[in-house]
């Protein structure tokens, strides 16, 4: 009986290799191998056609003394930072308010606020190109008519607009999703616990910041270091809103958008393998960074 039961749990397990091997194969292929493959290339000189030439930790060294290179990074900060904020924040409170009883049709508000998301980056992109466009754009043309402009403003000449606009079709794209995430969170509460509260006394702004905030703490964490990993791989939206160079003055020049033109518009595909390897470690570091200091403020609280 033994033995027959020792062949039963033997014959499952692998079945269940079976059934988890295409998960493994695909991620092998796909993800593991490009992988593996730019790190190798990071350690070479190659145009895509000619002989690999090895250099050793000549691309990384480079990469460290590139002025452009560091430029993107701040620029990328400073775009991923400002709008994780703001998709946190007002994401948070409109799911705070989303769950409130008086608050009527809240599932027509979610649907709505998540369309944009729905909406790929890169049409986005373009609809806001087009619409900022200083010559026949639609924004110029309703500040015109009212009067608030004198003539036709070029939103795109600005690198001050340019990163504001970037920044707020980011916003709009994701805060829906935020909201989502975080009204599920905020239903997992104990309506009983909010209920004790309110008894006793405690204003909306009270059970926000000393209930609702704490015990949504793991979401939050989770949230924002998703945003902040994808905010600092964004691409899409400041390539087709400010082109490949991020005008003016390389204002939208992101790091994915560096190693984008290193590799396929200069075809140095070492250098641009060593770019993404340098932005892994930025991510990586951040991200790490980043759930340090908000899990060490929890703790704190707890004490």
């Amino acid at each position: 009986p033994m033995k027959t039961k020792k062949r039963i749990n033997y014959r499952r397990e692998k079945n269940g290799y079976f059934f988890i091997a295409p998960y493994f194969i695909c991620f092998g292929l796909f993800s593991l191998y490009p992988i593996l493959y730019t790190l190798s290339l990071s350690f070479v000189e190659w145009d895509g056609f000619t002989q690999k030439v090895p250099v050793g930790l000549a691309n990384y060294q480079r990469l460290l003394a590139d002025e452009v290179f560091w430029r993107s990074i701040g620029t990328t900060l400073l775009i991923a930072l400002i709008s994780t904020s703001l998709q946190m924040t007002f994401g948070l409170l409109l799911a705070f308010l989303l769950n409130q009883r008086w608050i009527r049709g809240s599932e027509i508000f979610k649907t709505v606020y998540y369309f944009p998301n729905l909406v790929t980056a890169v049409s986005l992109g373009v609809l806001f190109s087009l619409l900022f466009d200083w010559q026949s754009g639609g924004a110029n043309k309703i500040l015109l008519a009212l009067k608030i402009l004198e003539e036709p403003y070029n939103w795109k000449g600005s690198a001050f607009w340019s990163r504001v606009i970037v920044i707020l079709i980011i916003f709009w794209q994701y805060f829906g999703y935020y909201t989502i995430i975080f009204t599920a969170g905020i239903k997992g509460i104990s309506s009983e616990l909010l209920e004790a509260a309110s008894i006793d006394g405690a204003s909306g702004g009270k059970i926000f910041f000393k209930i609702v905030l704490p015990l949504l703490r793991p979401i939050i964490v989770f949230a924002c270091v998703t945003s902040i990993i994808g905010g600092l791989q964004i691409f899409d939206i400041p390539y087709t809103f400010g082109g490949v160079e991020g005008n003016p003055g390389k204002a939208l020049f992101t790091m994915s958008m560096f190693m984008f033109r290193t590799t396929f518009k200069n075809n140095n595909f070492g250098y641009g393998a060593a770019i993404s390897q340098g932005i892994f470690i930025i991510i990586v570091v951040f991200s790490f960074a980043f759930m340090k200091v908000i899990t060490g403020r929890g703790e704190e609280t707890r004490d």
